[in-house]
């Protein structure tokens, strides 16, 4: 673990404890786990757009077609998977990262803050809301953490599950020394701190490329929580392996439940976290416009023009810079060069 962490005051790691999908769910029935909630929250970076060159044929993550992409792959198995977790199959559902959220907020994905029916619309009303979408960023999970917490706090207490599913990590400039966290890094490790006040677990669940680094290291090693709240799942390196379907399926489940009988067993020794009447952590904005009124039937990929998608990188959107060719030359920059300079000597 890097030490921009830190080591001290270090939260009880929970172990991956478990070897089959069977030893899990009587450890959970052992514990008292009869049934939870989920949250479930979708990474709209722009990042997306180029973390499928090695896993997804080149095309963005996000591409809507007639194959399921990884987004669609992971709501599906999450849906088969972990479902019986859920009580009411009222799920609720946010967006980040999109340019209406960057990395301040989250998006409802109905403009009335209603939940989601179980995963099958789920899966619809992502169909629905992708091609409306521009992706932007920064990347910062504190904001949907930080909406969880808050359904958490409004449940008095009832223990939760919040599966967030991602392409990368976050975000992070290259000339940040060592030791020295970023803004989204700084938010982030804070949400996961004041989570575990609550009984609220974190499933991170990797799509695309990765890299997963900084992700491992906030599942085993963030200081001061009361709980070892966080579990990284890599999807993409699971759905690769040789084997069947229904393998892949269990191991994906064991490998994000495995945590779950120790934490939820640990929640029950923290004290619930009395909400300030000052209000919510953070308030969803509802969908980005263009979002009502269209149906499942929009099979449309999400334009990527220039007139409808931004050029900008993640290294524009963090850290601008005035020099002469802009950001242009960078090889991760999607920003066309339009200066050019004539060298007298």
């Amino acid at each position: 673990m890097d030490s921009k962490y830190g080591h001290e005051h270090r939260s009880t790691h929970f172990g991956d404890n478990f070897s089959s999908l069977d030893q899990v769910t009587t450890a959970l029935r052992e514990a008292g786990l009869e049934s939870s909630n989920l949250i479930l929250g979708i990474d709209f970076t722009k990042s997306n757009e180029w973390s499928g060159r090695y896993s997804f044929g080149r095309r963005s993550l996000h591409a809507i077609g007639d194959t399921p992409n990884p987004y669609e792959q992971a709501i599906s198995i999450i849906g088969r998977t972990l479902s019986p977790l859920d009580e009411d199959e009222e799920i609720p559902c946010f967006g980040f990262g999109d340019a209406s959220t960057h990395d301040q907020s989250v998006f409802s994905f109905y403009s009335d803050h209603r939940s989601c029916r179980g995963f099958e619309e789920v899966l619809a009303r992502y169909r629905e809301i992708v091609p409306h979408l521009k992706l932007s960023g920064p990347t910062s999970f504190a904001p949907i953490i930080e909406a969880a917490i808050d359904i958490v706090a409004r449940s008095n207490g009832l223990y939760h599950v919040l599966v967030i599913i991602a392409d990368g990590q976050v975000t992070r400039s290259p000339e940040l020394p060592p030791g020295r966290l970023s803004p989204q890094e700084q938010a982030t490790i804070n949400s996961i701190v004041a989570a575990s006040q609550y009984p609220l677990s974190i499933i991170f669940v990797g799509v695309g490329d990765g890299p997963w680094d900084a992700m491992k290291q906030f599942d085993d090693n963030i200081p001061h929580r009361a709980f070892d709240n966080f579990q990284f799942v890599d999807f993409t390196k699971i759905m690769s392996e040789n084997t069947d379907t229904s393998k892949k399926e269990t191991a994906f489940a064991l490998a994000a439940l495995m945590e779950i009988p120790l934490q939820y067993r640990a929640t029950q020794s923290i004290s619930h976290v009395k909400e300030a009447v000052t209000g919510p952590r953070i308030r969803p904005l509802p969908p980005p416009p263009g979002v009502t009124g269209h149906t499942s039937s929009d099979k449309s990929i999400p334009d990527s023009s220039p007139q409808t998608q931004e050029t900008v990188c993640p290294i524009c959107l963090t850290n601008p810079k005035n020099m002469a060719f802009g950001c242009g030359p960078s090889a991760l920059c999607r920003q066309p060069i339009t200066t050019r300079l004539r060298l007298y000597t």
